[in-house]
């Protein structure tokens, strides 16, 4: 299959690359930069020149390939207002590849976080929230699946809050960022909130099981740890970087504070089960390890 990825650069994006091309797809991937052409070129797949906001260029991309597996954002989390134009972006962008593929029977795989669920762990058949600072993001992708009624073969891969590769990635990753910033290794709370988690290299693989298999329509959870406590993520962080670990405000963690304090633990049982994915890599406390001080 000729498959064509936005985001193709990134954390996740470049694993999704390498696990197609490993398994005998080929990739069209979008550039932004010369420099991302080139490591599209280096991992061996076919740069396609131009942004997320470049819509022509999305279209062109979706018409030439086999299948879609979007994956680029802005993690751009300093304002309101710059996250507000991300999520329209995305929104727009998704909404081109969609239509490009109405009627095609091609699949689009999409992604979006695992949705919370108070008191217990969230599975597939929960929704989206669609309110709050990123709700935008939820209604785009639920606008995807609602394709499924118009012959595109639409899923959804949901990634948990930290998707992490050697140390790095996900709100773990910011939690690092953030204890180098100020000294101090900080949760919000008591610290016992849970989040789940993935490497980088097992979301890979989900993502091109929902390419190969997913019926259209279908939500998939790309959970290897069902919800750590962030309590124990900073303890491992303050330990690699020799800093003290300490509680603090939620709003030191600036518009993603109230989530960065809620529980939100989640499953990925029936993704398991009905697309055969099993996670292979180390555990989100076991990757912290990488961590260089």
């Amino acid at each position: 299959m000729r498959v064509f990825v936005t985001g193709g650069t990134g954390l996740i994006g470049s694993a999704v690359v390498t696990e197609l091309l490993d398994n005998g797809h080929t990739v069209l991937a979008l550039a932004r930069s010369g420099a991302s052409a080139q490591a599209v070129e280096a991992a061996g797949a076919e740069p396609l020149r131009g942004a997320l906001a470049d819509l022509d260029t999305l279209r062109v991309g979706a018409a030439r390939a086999d299948g879609v597996i979007h994956l680029a954002f802005d993690h751009d989390f300093s304002s309101p207002d710059t996250l507000a134009k991300s999520v329209a972006e995305e929104g727009a962008a998704l909404a081109a590849l969609g239509g490009e593929l109405v009627g095609s029977d091609r699949p689009l795989v999409t992604c979006s976080g695992t949705p919370y669920v108070p008191g217990r762990a969230s599975t597939e058949a929960d929704p989206l929230m669609t309110e709050g600072p990123v709700g935008g993001r939820a209604r785009a992708v639920t606008s995807v699946l609602g394709l499924s009624s118009r012959g595109v073969r639409s899923s959804a891969v949901r990634l948990p809050r930290t998707v992490h590769n050697q140390g790095s990635g996900g709100f773990a990753g910011l939690l690092t960022d953030i204890a180098r910033r100020t000294g101090a290794s900080g949760y919000p709370g008591d610290g016992a909130q849970r989040w789940p988690a993935v490497h980088a290299l097992d979301a890979a693989v989900l993502f091109r099981l929902a390419l190969e298999q997913a019926e259209a329509g279908t939500s998939w959870h790309a959970v290897a740890d069902e919800g750590d406590k962030v309590r124990d993520i900073a303890t491992v962080i303050g330990r690699r970087l020799g800093l003290p670990v300490e509680s603090v405000s939620a709003e030191t963690f600036g518009l993603l504070g109230q989530i960065f304090a809620s529980d939100q633990p989640s499953s990925s049982t029936y993704t398991r089960q009905a697309l055969g994915w099993e996670p292979k890599h180390p555990s989100l406390l076991e990757d912290l390890e990488n961590i260089q001080p």
